[in-house]
């Protein structure tokens, strides 16, 4: 069955992380992803580990069902070859240094003489202008240049990397929002345009309310385990056998006198100092520990049971291994055994984006360097096998 994406044709330059998972999820959805990478040296996450049998297992969680080819685009006949494929493809997207495209001759200004349809979307740490713009950035550099670190973490103790590389995949999900929605106005207007993501943008974007609780309190947001800042209870507890979550909302008021009669801890119901959660917030210190110490005396499934019998929110804190065999995400298909030419078949996470009538998903593995080189250029651009030689020659492929 065909996906939402199916017809639309996206030359992928990127690297790494945040440009190959977003091009992925556009696979996922049926774009036809032609990841293009240096001849000989590929994308750098292939030298990635855990490897399966010399296989960079973290080069193939990102970049599933796409399209291989090599072409190098400081050769002559390798800008001229990619610039044919520009003015047959609809989105062009990089996450070089900004400047690199430029050096090369194929920025957007070039690219848009070739296809003023298409969208160019660049992916950096700084996007593509102001004072830090040339600058290269990983992960945790603009996760903490844009005070994600310091927010993260335990009170009074050091800054704490999230354990995701969120900065990469934020950056990665908004860029998919701009080239989707460039699409979109491309179908009233007919031109293509720009898309811009900065990978620090992305990150003070997804601040929820610290800057908002920062710009209205004058106070700077400071680090609390799992705690929300105005709501309580809304955390990790610890039980006698592990950790469970609780998580109470304003909007769910009735939920406070069943969880203190759950704990047996009915005098706290009436309390003034805890009737609602902003106020239980900022009353925790006294809190926290009456509660912490009714919920370490049972396990984390008494807990969970009896929890949610009064339909109080609450969950497990699963490591990977049981999240990988909870019932509901495999019920979602989340996991999904891929087939592989040589490995048989690799487990993967699936994309959580389910559409009733044209679903999309994970169909096939990632590509070996240069695999698909010939496919391409010859359903692309029409070429025969002695004008693919003829490239090969002049090391353009």
């Amino acid at each position: 069955m065909l996906g939402p994406l199916d017809g639309i044709v996206v030359l992928d330059l990127t690297h790494v992380l945040a440009g190959p998972f977003a091009t992925m999820v556009l696979s996922d959805m049926g774009a036809q992803v032609i990841k293009i990478e240096q001849p000989e040296i590929g994308d750098r996450a292939r030298a990635s580990g855990p490897f399966i049998d010399g296989e960079s297992s973290y080069f193939m969680s990102i970049n599933r069902g796409k399209l291989g080819i090599t072409l190098d685009l400081s050769n002559a006949r390798g800008k001229e070859t990619f610039l044919q494929m520009v003015a047959k493809a609809d989105v062009v997207i990089e996450n070089l240094v900004p400047g690199a495209m430029k050096r090369l001759g194929l920025d957007y200004p070039v690219i848009k003489q070739h296809n003023s349809a298409i969208i160019y979307a660049a992916i950096s740490g700084f996007g593509q202008n102001g004072p830090y713009s040339t600058k290269a950035a990983l992960d945790v550099i603009v996760q903490g240049m844009a005070g994600v670190l310091s927010i993260t973490g335990e009170p009074d103790g050091p800054p704490i990397r999230p354990g995701v590389s969120q900065g990469d995949i934020t950056a990665g999900l908004f860029s998919i929002i701009g080239i989707l929605a460039a699409l979109q106005e491309r179908n009233r207007s007919g031109l293509g345009q720009m898309v811009d993501i900065s990978m620090l943008d992305c990150q003070v974007a997804i601040l929820e309310n610290a800057f908002t609780r920062y710009f209205t309190t004058g106070d700077v947001p400071k680090p609390l385990g799992t705690r929300h800042p105005v709501t309580a209870p809304f955390q990790a507890f610890q039980t006698s056998d592990g950790y469970i979550t609780i998580a109470l909302a304003d909007g769910r008021k009735e939920k406070w006198p069943l969880l203190c009669s759950a704990l047996d801890l009915i005098e706290l119901i009436d309390d003034s100092r805890f009737n609602d959660g902003w106020v239980r917030s900022q009353q925790w210190d006294i809190l926290e520990p009456i509660l912490a110490e009714a919920i370490r005396k049972k396990t984390s499934q008494q807990w969970l049971t009896e929890l949610e019998a009064l339909a109080i929110p609450c969950g497990p804190v699963n490591t990977i291994e049981e999240a990988s065999r909870n019932p509901q995400i495999h019920y979602r298909g989340m996991i999904k055994d891929i087939p592989h030419p040589r490995l048989g078949k690799v487990k993967m996470v699936d994309t959580p984006v389910k559409l009733s009538r044209t679903p999309g998903g994970a169909k096939r593995p990632s590509p070996d360097l240069g695999e698909h080189t010939a496919q391409v250029l010859k359903d692309m651009l029409g070429l025969n096998e002695n004008e693919i030689v003829a490239l090969r020659e002049n090391m353009a492929i």
